[in-house]
């Protein structure tokens, strides 16, 4: 019995230890050395031996075993540090043994991009992981909010119907995802999943071209998300071994990506989308503190109340950049009559592309849809287990003939789900050192490509990826 509780101490404290997202990456800002291999992994390793039953008399752990929504990890597959850029092939075998986060995500960090039968279709598909992370990976909320606000008191006297219904929407969502006292309990909040992702159709205005095999097509990995209040919050996402990371220290929001490096987003700051996406709910209420109740509709076999949000136009002209104006963000909150949980989201964004040689303007617009499915209480609050989203850009001008859609797709499941972790501090949420601020801005991923190659989906949307000789030879960005 000894034994065995001298294990699970030491369990506990590999656990504990394990769950800062300091592991995660590279703190070169700060100078702090890396931490030690610890001994628990030995001890794991060997914890079915006699060997192991000898140094188990650890001193016990004042801090709380953390309740998560998964299993506890062994402290052998506690989080290690992501790669900056895509795996070396060579060292696949060394990155095997280094990495120690979960065994489905092995894979991905240790093997090298898919490679088609040639150089072209390669090529083609790196351009679609390119895109797909460009704008599903880490995008942004419509507008600033500050989780640690109060929800407005519901008031009918001198308020219009559609604010007044929107507050009492919100004041039962905010019961039925575990309570406003509970939720306010909360300082900080961890969650690992895993993602799919795929660029599955592309419109013009003659063809429609799908791809075949989507289902082996998609682009498989995971992604790690860490929040704390206020308004801090960390995102690390890899698939095809490709990694983006993102985050916010409460003051400036930036980003990384292997092709654009670090960069800081423009405008005020704002959540993550993802956080949104039913692993926030004290967030996804105060996002929705000052939105209107438009009607109700049927989603699949939920009836839903609409609730609306739209950007305010300082925040706009604040996030706009350059030849790129975003014209609008509105987003659309589902939320369930029979539940009161939000089931659905829909946000979109128009932005206006300007020609630096005063020729026609180019429009994009990007709408993401994303339905939230398995609601599980975790240590009493109510978070969306698995869920899926459906992203469409639109591209459109002056000549109908250069309208063009692309539609890509992502499913993700949560593996673990964990609050309050001990140890977790600001230190963890700094920005890298090397980041360029306002030199790239939000407005990010689908830069350098007016025009493409008719003829081949593969090849136009490979343009959006890559710079090409299109005419005017804009550099612009869209907002994601």
């Amino acid at each position: 019995m000894e034994k065995k509780q001298g294990f699970f101490s030491a369990l506990k404290e590999e656990v504990v230890r394990g769950l800062s997202p300091a592991r995660t990456r590279n703190r070169t800002r700060t100078g702090s050395p890396p931490r030690a291999p610890s001994p628990m992994a030995g001890l794991l390793r060997r914890r079915g031996s006699k060997s192991a039953a000898q140094p188990t008399r650890t001193q016990n752990s004042s801090e709380p075993l953390i309740s998560r929504s998964g299993s506890l990890r062994p402290a052998g597959e506690a989080l290690a540090p992501l790669m900056e850029g895509p795996p070396d092939p060579a060292a696949a075998d060394r990155d095997c043994r280094k990495e120690k986060w979960a065994h489905w995500m092995k894979g991905q960090f240790s093997r090298a991009p898919s490679m088609s039968s040639s150089s072209v279709s390669s090529s083609y598909r790196r351009s679609d992981l390119r895109l797909l992370l460009g704008v599903m990976a880490a995008p942004l909320a419509p507008i600033h909010v500050c989780s640690s606000d109060p929800l407005p008191h519901l008031s009918i006297k001198d308020t219009p119907i559609e604010t007044s219904s929107a507050q009492y929407i919100l004041q039962q969502y905010t019961a039925a995802s575990g309570g406003q006292k509970l939720q306010s309990s909360i300082r900080n909040a961890y969650a690992m999943g895993k993602v799919r992702m795929v660029a599955s159709e592309f419109e013009t205005a003659t063809k429609v071209m799908k791809t075949r095999h989507a289902a082996r097509s998609a682009e498989s990995g995971g992604f790690v998300l860490w929040q704390m209040n206020p308004d801090m919050w960390y995102v690390e996402l890899a698939v095809g071994g490709s990694k983006v990371h993102a985050g916010c220290n409460g003051q400036l929001v930036w980003r990384h990506t292997p092709w654009l490096g670090a960069h800081a987003a423009k405008g005020p700051v704002r959540p993550l989308r993802r956080a949104l996406q039913g692993l926030d709910p004290r967030t996804t209420a105060s996002m929705f503190a000052n939105a209107r109740c438009i009607g109700e509709k049927k989603v699949g076999s939920e009836e839903c109340f609409i609730l609306k949000l739209c950007a305010d136009p300082q925040t706009l002209k604040a996030r706009s950049e350059g030849p790129a104006e975003i014209i609008r963000h509105v987003m659309f909150g589902y939320f369930s009559q029979r539940t009161g949980l939000l089931v659905h989201v829909e946000d979109s964004h128009l932005t206006r592309i300007q020609s630096s040689t005063g020729g026609d303007a180019v429009y994009w617009e990007t709408t993401i849809n994303s339905f939230l499915e398995d609601y599980r209480a975790v240590e009493g609050i109510m978070i969306a287990h698995s869920g899926r989203s459906v992203v469409t850009l639109f591209r459109f001008g002056e000549m109908a003939m250069s309208h063009s859609k692309t539609r890509m797709e992502e499913a993700w499941t949560i593996e673990e789900v964990a609050f309050n972790v001990p140890g977790l501090s600001i230190d963890c949420f700094i920005p890298p050192a090397d980041i360029r601020c306002g030199s790239v801005g939000e407005t990010g991923e689908l830069n350098r490509a007016d025009k493409a190659k008719p003829g081949s989906h593969r090849a136009k949307v490979a343009a959006l990826g890559k710079p090409s000789n299109a005419v005017d030879n804009i550099v612009w960005r869209v907002e994601v």
